[in-house]
């Protein structure tokens, strides 16, 4: 049997009885390790600038969205209004990010990154970009619309919605 084309050597393809457990099993454990192992490629320069996950998470999507609210944020991060509130804190502290009131609602607080901020978060996505960029090439462009079209389904209507906002 020929190997499908845009296939990486290391990949089988799905069995036609990709439903069942042991198929599902395996997709789960693949998202697993993957997120794993490119998170912890993350961590490295992470742990540079004394940072944790929730503080990259924190500036990806401040820089991915200027004037972001802070509810906004902590919707999209899903945690406690006080761990966002210790990371929110510290990332301004260090002069990371700056909240600016709102124009319409003063009591609204904006978020933004500063210069050092997009620097640490240009810096904190090239590793990102650097590991997902070589696994995008060796899967191929099919694989890749795949991948997302599954990562799409696994988000409910709420979080596809924020998703969908992001990319407007």
């Amino acid at each position: 049997m020929a190997k499908p084309v845009n296939m990486p050597a290391l990949a089988s393809p799905a069995s036609p009885l990709f439903l069942r457990e042991p198929e599902v099993r395996r997709g789960m454990e693949l998202l697993y390790f993957g997120y794993s192992h490119y998170v912890r490629s993350v961590d490295q320069d992470l742990a540079r600038y004394e940072l944790g996950r929730a503080h990259h998470r924190a500036i990806y999507f401040i820089a991915r969205r200027p004037g972001l609210t802070v509810s906004e944020l902590l919707n999209l991060l899903a945690i406690t209004k006080q761990s966002l509130g210790r990371v929110l804190n510290d990332l301004t502290e260090r002069g990371y990010v700056e909240a600016r009131p709102g124009e319409r609602d003063r009591r609204q607080r904006l978020l933004f990154l500063t210069e050092a901020g997009t620097r640490i978060e240009v810096e904190l996505f090239e590793a990102g970009r650097k590991r997902v960029s070589h696994a995008y090439a060796k899967a191929g462009q099919n694989a890749v619309s795949g991948f997302w079209a599954v990562l799409e389904g696994l988000m409910s209507d709420e979080i596809r919605e924020q998703f969908d906002a992001m990319r407007d």
